[in-house]
């Protein structure tokens, strides 16, 4: 599962990583904690326009949906797509060979359970600042007022063996793009078989993570700060 993740760069930043034209009209600043249960609107590159970054709400609303209600109701199952269920799910069967994206993170978060407490990690790659989630998106049009909205969905998969110690529970995680792959991830003739090869789970060896304080759980505490991030020891291992 990925419901919480950060992009800890502002907008010239991301544009320079992507090797995209410096836009003034494209802004963002950095997010050090977003939670997928609020729908944030995050950046996305898409296979239809790979020359720009675009905000995205995260949270996929099918374009089949028929009301604001049920596409409100519809979007909090799909902030993640299951890597073996792409093909069949109907949220995502008509999507997954059309409209995939890029997401950009710099990290994520998850928990692991031991002794019936849950300890929360920050969860990187070692040789990169800022890296891609695979992800699909769709355009729905609300009916009633004819707003055409924008959203997106990130696809996980298996965990790897230091997912599996850390997501200990549900053993998933995100789909992580070699930088080399995020090219053919847009591509627009990928057959299943090269979709399937490109969701598998990323080498472990090219991650890292540690453990992070309860700030991030916090009811009343602000989240979305560079603190959250910051190794707080449990005396744990991995």
């Amino acid at each position: 599962m990925c419901f919480f993740y950060a992009l800890s760069h502002e907008a010239q930043r991301l544009q320079n990583r992507y090797n995209l034209p410096v836009s003034p009209d494209f802004e963002f600043a950095p997010v050090y904690y977003t939670s997928g249960f609020e729908f944030p609107r995050m950046p996305v590159i898409t296979n239809t326009e790979p020359d720009r970054l675009q905000l995205f709400s995260w949270g996929l609303i099918p374009a089949w949906t028929k009301t604001s209600e049920e596409a409100e109701k519809i979007r909090s199952y799909t902030l993640n797509a299951r890597s073996d269920s792409l093909f069949v799910k109907p949220s995502f069967k008509n999507v997954i060979r059309k409209k995939r994206c890029l997401v950009p993170a710099s990290g994520f978060y998850e928990w692991r359970e031991m002794g019936g407490r849950k300890y929360p990690y920050f969860i990187y790659l070692k040789d990169q600042e800022i890296f891609s989630l695979a992800g699909l998106w769709e355009e729905w049009v609300d009916k009633a007022t004819g707003e055409l909205v924008k959203t997106y969905s990130i696809i996980t998969t298996e965990a790897n063996p230091l997912m599996a110690r850390i997501h200990n529970t549900k053993k998933r995680m995100p789909v992580i793009l070699l930088r080399s792959d995020e090219e053919k991830w847009l591509e627009a003739k990928l057959q299943d078989h090269e979709i399937a090869a490109l969701t598998r789970p990323i080498d472990e060896d090219l991650m890292a993570a540690h453990t992070i304080g309860k700030l991030i759980t916090s009811r009343t505490g602000n989240r979305n700060v560079p603190a959250v991030q910051e190794p707080f020891d449990y005396g744990l291992h991995l």
